[in-house]
């Protein structure tokens, strides 16, 4: 009995070429070739592996926590430029109350002031109002402001005014003669 050995009987067995040799080569670049010209069989499209679902989820928390970060961030600085620009408002507010303190102290600036708003004059000036047919003062007239009207207390006022007054002792009362009897009629 032949055999032709472990591939069966009657086979032979194929012919290795050399390591070098140019023709297995060709057959393994022709099966690779063959192999990417293979369309792949699913259909679907392509598809993600655990991987690539794990890197985008990755890629999606860092988003978002840097995207709450950046808003935060983003407020704040608004916050900073709008008390910056309150700085210098309140800066210029506060030199144009002192100069005007300054004015308050020159008496020729109190003395405009004086003849503008309440219409004085000095002494040994005349001044003249001009008074239209209907018998009021035309132009501008100044006027005080009426004064503040006397407020009553409040009740809570009163309250603790009663209660510090609970407090005092009370003051002795004089009279002319201490033995008198006061009669009743």
């Amino acid at each position: 009995m032949a055999t032709g050995g472990p591939r069966g009987p009657g086979r032979k067995p194929p012919k290795r070429e050399p390591s070098g040799s140019s023709r297995g080569r060709k057959t393994t670049s022709a099966r690779a070739s063959a192999a990417a010209k293979k369309p792949v069989s699913s259909g679907s499209g392509p598809q993600l592996t655990t991987r690539a679902i794990v890197l985008l989820s990755v890629v999606l928390l860092l988003v978002a926590s840097y995207t709450s970060t950046l808003h935060a961030w983003w407020e704040q600085r608004g916050d900073i430029q709008s008390s910056k620009a309150e700085i210098v408002m309140r800066k210029q507010a506060i030199a144009d109350l002192e100069d005007e303190k300054d004015r308050w102290n020159d008496p020729a600036y109190v003395k405009q002031q004086a003849r503008s708003r309440f219409g004085w004059v000095m002494p040994g000036e005349v001044g003249y109002r001009v008074i239209g047919t209907d018998g009021k003062v035309r132009g501008d007239v100044p006027t005080l402001d009426e004064p503040p009207a006397a407020t009553t207390p409040q009740w809570y006022d009163k309250l603790w005014g009663s209660v510090k007054q609970s407090g005092k002792t009370p003051k002795a009362v004089k009279t002319e003669d201490p033995n008198a009897v006061i009669k009743k009629q």
